[in-house]
């Protein structure tokens, strides 16, 4: 009898897997990204499978948000400008080209006139969010991957709550994995005080439903529809601090202008995914004043949007190139469309400089970020390894024209599976200020050399070989 059970379940797992196969298959994915996945079907039994229940399914083709609900903010009235209508004449024609592709591609609205700020030290980047949010009059959205329970996130609490009983609307949305950290202690306080605090997609107990793998990582602040911030920075000490990695290095803009409008529908699309409440209130996008002559795109990707919108914007943007581009990127993993125009464009004679951290906080991250960088080398990449504390910064500069920066990595995760927004910035002071930021940053950094990467020992390239075979899973 103990032979008929176990033979039986042999079937019915061999069954299991054989459907869970067909249905990987199916989707249609990128193959090397199902060739990961049954891997792990096949040589982890049993506990391959949960993994995958809980984190393989593709829910892109599946949209979490309403198309209509969507829409419907975005038509609210905005201080968009009809990209027929901006003044591109210090644009060339290829970035001319990329504007108009990130509206096709994620409606990203071209918003002029904006006064934008880039900020690179922790104890600046925290002075002016708070600065901003202590004088809000209205209303305060704030959106983050991490949200730790710590110094800097308790007196960030602590003003919230002061700005909630000062009568200003304060809405918070945290990604439930991200800030796990948090209390029920810390989030009641927030909660009994009048902020509207909410979870991004709490985790359920349905393996089959299972969207743990999707993950908001997203970082904004709106104040009174006036000043918005984004970039790569979570709310932590580290920033401040250090951890043992050493201080974290992160960049962030501040935005005034039309530009926070961008922001703004954003955050409240989000908004309408944890509340299923639609805010279209006018004094949410109150008139901007006017600021230089630039443009700004505020470009959001993840699991519901039709295409890959900020990895396609990175792409083109590189393309475009005609002098150099410069890259910060804590892990640098990128897919076959990215790398070739890396590739490409470092072939074509464009000054293309990576900087990645020493060290970062995910070493299989690290091993498999390693294994990238030959091709790099090869096609004439230089790469920059940052060694004062952790570079957690993720911006581009091109041609002292471009800038993007945001929340978004060089790697799969973040171009397909993550909620994620990135500035796409066309304005030449912007742009000359994250160039600085990157040539000083070089004095902290030692220059990998193609001999030295060749040269690694060989148990050292079987583990970053090895870690690269899951980095479509990372």
């Amino acid at each position: 009898m103990h032979d008929v059970v176990t033979i039986l379940l042999i079937v019915f797992y061999v069954y299991i897997i054989l459907s869970t196969i067909s249905v990987l298959l199916m989707e249609n994915r990128n193959p090397v990204k199902s060739i990961s996945w049954l891997l792990v079907l096949v040589l982890i039994p049993f506990l391959g499978l949960i993994i995958y229940l809980v984190l393989g399914q593709d829910y892109r083709k599946r949209k979490m948000i309403s198309r209509k609900s969507i829409q419907r903010i975005a038509m609210r009235p905005c201080a968009a400008t009809n990209i027929k209508d901006l003044d591109t004449s210090n644009i060339n024609i290829d970035y001319q080209k990329l504007i108009y592709m990130l509206k096709n591609n994620s409606e990203a609205d071209a918003y002029a006139h904006n006064k934008i700020d880039v900020y690179a030290e922790g104890e600046n980047i925290f002075e002016s969010i708070f600065e901003a949010i202590s004088n809000a009059k209205n209303h305060i959205h704030i959106e983050f991957f991490i949200f730790e329970d710590d110094k800097i996130s308790n007196k960030l609490r602590e003003l919230l709550i002061r700005k909630s009983k000062e009568g200003v609307r304060v809405r918070m949305i945290y990604d439930y994995i991200g800030s796990y950290k948090l209390s029920k202690n810390y989030l009641l306080s927030l909660r009994t005080a009048g902020v509207y605090a909410k979870p991004f997609l709490p985790l359920r107990l349905r393996l089959r439903r299972s969207k743990i793998n999707y993950r908001n990582h997203r970082k904004l602040i709106v104040v009174d529809g006036i000043i918005g911030f984004t970039g790569g920075i979570n709310i932590a000490d580290r920033y401040l601090y250090g951890s043992e990695l050493g201080k974290w290095r992160d960049t962030l803009v501040r935005i005034e202008g039309a530009g926070v409008h961008g922001i703004q529908k954003l955050f409240l699309i989000d908004w309408y995914f944890v509340e299923r409440k639609l805010i279209t209130d006018e004094k949410y996008f109150p008139k901007p004043a006017m600021f230089n002559n630039n443009i700004l795109q505020v470009v959001s990707s993840g699991p519901d949007t039709d295409w890959e919108s900020i990895m396609q914007g990175i792409c083109s943007a590189i393309m475009a190139a005609d002098r150099y581009v410069y890259i910060h990127t804590p892990y640098f993993m990128p897919n076959e469309l990215v790398s070739g125009c890396i590739q490409m464009a470092a072939l074509s004679k464009t000054e293309i400089r990576l900087m990645i951290p020493e060290k970062s906080d995910a070493r299989l991250s690290d091993l498999s970020t390693s294994s990238f960088l030959g091709d790099m080398l090869e096609a004439g990449v230089r790469v920059f390894k940052y060694q004062n504390g952790m570079l957690h910064s993720k911006a581009i500069v091109i041609d002292d024209i471009v800038s993007i920066v945001g929340s978004t990595n060089i790697d799969d995760r973040s171009f397909k599976q993550n909620f994620e927004v990135n500035a796409f910035i066309f304005d030449e002071k912007t742009a000359l200020q994250l160039k600085k930021l990157f040539v000083d940053d070089m004095e902290n950094c030692r220059e990998l050399t193609l001999d030295e990467w060749n040269n690694r020992r060989r148990r050292q390239k079987l583990k970053e070989s090895l870690a690269r075979l899951f980095s479509p899973l990372m």
